[in-house]
Parts: structure tokens; sequence; C-alpha cells
């Protein structure tokens, strides 16, 4: 079932991301602000969801859906579909070339303390990688399989993190970096949790870790993130969520927790 749930969340999120693509060709204008003055949805946010629930319905009409942008269905087969229909609406409204369709399949609540990662599919319209991972079978960009890369010792480190959207959130998150940065090789925060996650996938960086997530955020790139071979936990080795999410090679986890841990990350 997984590899036919994998199909479904690919050939919908290829779609979507033709039309997100478009729409940003077109030119993109804000059409709503949520949580803060920096928290932003655009009309191509709602009409690429609106896609991507009319395929799933169509193609799976007993799953529950969960989206950034429109709420959720509650289904009948136990499964729900967990979406973000352009994960980094700063990056896709300021044209830059980091932004994603994230489209997963989860078993169980969609609640990410306790749902069982089935399928997930990440693509980035701009440059056209496509990410994907179903339970069990390993992770792909394209055909090619995908691994984390080697532990090392952190200050050899290339770690990718993301700020909130609260000035006082943004705070404490900038605090922690200060406090890591002259520990390890390097910071990156580029502004896609999906594609972050995915990039511990591919060994393009040596970890990921970020607070106040949702759901949306992270299901298909954590189990993209899993299924190379990473570490995906929260706090105190809890299941990622809200509250906090590392990804890394499960030797590096190991280094970096504590690390974080004393920085109050």
């Amino acid at each position: 079932m997984s590899t036919e749930l994998l199909s479904i969340a690919r050939d919908i999120a290829i779609e979507a991301g033709d039309l997100a693509s478009l729409r940003r060709a077109e030119g993109v204008e804000v059409a709503d602000l949520k949580s803060s003055a920096v928290d932003v949805v655009t009309h191509a946010d709602r009409e690429t969801e609106v896609l991507i629930r009319e395929r799933i319905a169509k193609a799976r009409p007993h799953d529950g859906f969960l989206g950034e942008e429109g709420g959720g269905d509650q289904g009948t087969s136990g499964l729900t579909w967990v979406v973000d229909p352009i994960d980094g609406t700063v990056n896709f409204l300021y044209g830059i070339p980091h932004y994603a369709v994230s489209i997963a399949v989860v078993a169980g609540d969609p609640d990410p303390l306790t749902w069982r990662a089935l399928a997930g599919c990440v693509v980035n319209p701009a440059t056209g990688e496509v990410y994907s991972a179903s339970a069990g079978a390993g992770a792909f960009l394209g055909a090619h399989r995908l691994a984390v890369a080697p532990a090392v010792h952190p200050s050899q480190a290339l770690i990718a993190t993301g700020f909130g959207y609260s000035a006082e959130r943004r705070a404490e998150q900038g605090a922690v970096v200060a406090g890591l940065l002259p520990q390890v090789r390097d910071i990156r925060r580029m502004g896609t949790a999906s594609l972050d996650l995915c990039f511990v996938a591919a060994g393009r960086v040596n970890a990921y870790y970020e607070r106040g997530l949702n759901p949306w955020d992270h299901a298909a790139g954590a189990l993209i993130a899993a299924e190379a071979g990473a570490q995906v936990t929260g706090r105190n080795g809890a299941a990622a969520s809200h509250e906090f999410i590392l990804a890394a090679e499960p030797q590096f986890a190991a280094a970096l927790q504590p690390l974080l841990d004393t920085l109050g990350a």
C-alpha cells in the first residue's frame, strides 16, 4: 500500500508544483496574514492546496486531509494526508528558488506524536528536484537513493535551522544560534523546513533542528530523512513535534543533542 500511496503523493506534488511555479512566474501577492505580520499566505498557497485536496479526494475519497491553509477533514479509512501546499512562502513571495510542495500520508490520528508516516513527497518546483520516501523502502531524490552524511565532530558540521514568526521566539532562537555558531562549521537558515529535512537525507547538511513546526511542515520531510538513515526525534527522545525536531545521522545526533539542550534550543 505504501508504494501506491507514494505514487499518488508524487504525481499530485509534481502537478501542484507546476501550478505554484506558474503562479510564481505570473507574479505573487500577499492574500492574508496569519500568526504575525511576517507570517504571510498568498493566493497561490490557497489555490495549490485546493488542487491537492481535489486530486486526493478523487484518488482516495475515504481518507482524511490536513492542510496548512484549509484545515482538516476526518476520513473513515484511518489514513490522513498532511499537506503544505507551498512550504517556504516568504521565499516564494520574494522569488527565491527554494520553496516546496510537501505531501505526506500517515496512519492514525493526524498528530505527529502518535502517527505512523507511510509515504511522503517533497517537490521544489524551482529546481525540479523530487524527494520521496515510503516506510521501509528508503528515500530517493528522483531515482537516486539517499543516505545521510557520515557522523562528524560538531566543529566540522553544517547545521540547518529555522526561526518562528513571533519576535519573542525569534529572539530566543537567535540566542541559540549565537551560542552554536562558534562551535560548528557553519549555520544555514534557508527558510523551508521540508527541504531542510530533505537536505539532511541527501547529506547536504549534517543536521537540522527547529522549534515550533506545524505537522504539515515536517510530515513528509521527516519520513524522507528517516528513510535515508537519519534519527528524527523531538525533545528528550519523544517523537518530533511542534515542541522540537532534530534530524541527523544517529551518532552525530547523540553528540549534537546535549549541545542544543545546553543552549536552550
